[in-house]
């Protein structure tokens, strides 16, 4: 694999203060982006022209993120007998962050500069600034040819961002253009606390009327996660039904990780619930107690020996958790044989933050055998645990809030790039047909 970090000082240099959508022409060559804006999701057009039939370029591609960490990708690709170079149809060469005919490649391979870094958007008001580079020769980059820019944003145009203080609940509403009534959708993120939007402002820009919900670690919500109240994501159902531009008469969720195993307790226990996704989720309660009315659902134990370490300092913790269905730890298991909504589960085969596909299968069966309707149930092959919206780089391991280590994640990053791109639309098709809406795409900005 092409040493990519020590190559970007000399990369970034000559482009990074660009900040109109193209730079000047450096030669005859140019670079084509269709369009120049666009929401984060959209697939990536990308051509050059003006090269020499049969030349060799190196196209780099950055952006730097809200923390100031630039991730980055390198691909080689060989000029046409025209002299023209288009991603949908030109093959990335051996040497580069992928090979093979991969359009939106240069996103997706996107490398952090510091290692344990995952892409996060804190900021939905705000795009990403992608820069590319096209680059003479392979190996060492030679002359700058020709460079663009482009904005990919995560609200489409006339979506709004409404801050959420209602009652209890903390989060922000994201709603698409219109007088609606919208199809809504609660999104709820894994164990790094706090509000994470990107992915419910950009389900908004699809037509979905979507509450991304904070649950601790954000304004006046408990800092830490414990003991949590499955009363409060009620309160946050009642919220979204009672909302004008809300289409009832039921709502949809949708959670990955932690957030996962929050959707199956909310399925199970509360009404008004429709339809649920659920992304590498647990059947079991995770992390610290929840407690409903006179109930509560205890933390999967775990078994330390099961921690693994497949390099210093970095941990696998996929094996970690106990059976929650062996007699001991069934007082952690979600009853979501009580559920009445539909269901899609998403698996990325190579989860290594648990049992993704274990516990996806017996949340299937435990439906079934309460002779509740089969599951949608979706596998990746080779995809890890942050499934992502598209374009996404894979993050293969960063620290983790509740093990206090880094960890792996799992995911080869080509399989993986799939995964989010298929899953993204399949959870879109999933609220669309259960939902029962007609569909609207904000797909301009």
């Amino acid at each position: 694999m092409l040493q990519l970090h020590s190559l970007l000082p000399r990369l970034l240099s000559p482009y990074c203060s660009v900040s109109h959508r193209y730079s000047r022409p450096m030669s005859a060559v140019s670079l084509q982006l269709s369009p120049d804006r666009c929401l984060f999701d959209a697939p990536l057009r990308l051509r050059a022209s003006g090269l020499s039939p049969g030349q060799d370029v190196t196209l780099q591609t950055a952006l730097t993120d809200e923390g100031g960490e630039i991730f980055s990708s390198l691909a080689r690709y060989r000029a046409g007998s025209s002299g023209e170079l288009d991603l949908t149809r030109s093959p990335a060469l051996e040497g580069g962050s992928f090979t093979g005919k991969e359009p939106e490649g240069p996103l997706w391979a996107m490398e952090p500069r510091k290692p344990l870094r995952r892409l996060i958007k804190k900021n939905v008001q705000t795009p990403f600034q992608l820069r590319f580079s096209l680059h003479q020769a392979h190996g060492e980059p030679g002359t700058l040819l020709a460079s663009a820019a482009q904005e990919r944003s995560f609200m489409g145009e006339g979506v709004t961002r409404v801050p959420v203080r209602e009652g209890r609940v903390r989060g922000s509403l994201f709603l698409p253009p219109g007088t609606g009534p919208f199809p809504g959708v609660i999104e709820i993120q894994g164990t790094g606390g706090g509000l994470i939007e990107y992915k419910s402002s950009l389900l908004a820009s699809k037509g979905f009327a979507t509450l991304a919900l904070a649950y601790y670690n954000y304004e006046d919500l408990p800092k830490e996660m414990k003991d949590l109240r499955l009363e409060y994501f009620e309160e946050a159902v009642t919220y979204m039904l009672q909302h004008p531009q809300v289409k009832g008469p039921g709502i949809g969720l949708l959670g990955h990780s932690k957030g996962g195993d929050l959707v199956l307790s909310m399925s199970s226990f509360l009404k008004g619930i429709t339809a649920s996704a659920v992304v590498n989720g647990s059947v079991a309660n995770v992390a610290t107690a929840l407690h409903y009315k006179d109930i509560t659902l205890h933390p999967i134990a775990i078994d330390i020996k099961k921690l693994k370490h497949p390099k210093p300092g970095v941990a696998d913790i996929r094996e970690v958790l106990h059976n929650p269905l062996e007699e001991a730890h069934q007082k952690s298991l979600i009853p979501i044989g009580k559920a009445d909504c539909k269901f899609l589960f998403v698996v990325g085969e190579d989860d290594r933050n648990w049992k993704s596909d274990f516990h996806a299968e017996t949340a299937c069966k435990l439906l079934e055998e309460q002779g509740k309707e089969k599951p949608e149930l979706v596998y990746y092959a080779k995809a890890g645990h942050y499934i992502e919206p598209p374009y996404f780089p894979l993050c293969p391991a960063s620290m983790h809030r509740l093990v206090g280590m880094p960890v792996v994640w799992g995911g080869e990053p080509n399989f993986h790039a799939r995964a989010q791109a298929d899953s993204w639309q399949k959870i879109q098709d999933f609220f669309h047909k259960h939902l029962n809406h007609q569909r609207i795409l904000v797909n301009k900005l």
